[in-house]
């Protein structure tokens, strides 16, 4: 099966995005958390799961 999810910095997160690197970043609250307060460019759980099938491959996806 798959690996198991990895712990990452926000050191490590901050120099991926500076390098371009395509990242999905994800809230794991429940929407109506995500719906209060959320970074801009996220998607919501509920969203993920729904997008899941059609979401880019070479994404690495942030939950926070």
């Amino acid at each position: 099966m798959g690996d198991a999810p990895k712990r990452v910095s926000v050191e490590e997160v901050r120099r991926k995005l500076q390098e371009g690197a395509p990242l999905l970043f994800v809230n794991a609250y429940p929407d109506s958390a995500y719906r209060r307060s959320h970074l801009e460019g996220s998607i919501s759980t509920g969203e993920f799961l729904a997008k899941l099938p059609t979401l880019p491959k070479d994404a690495e996806i942030v939950f926070y």
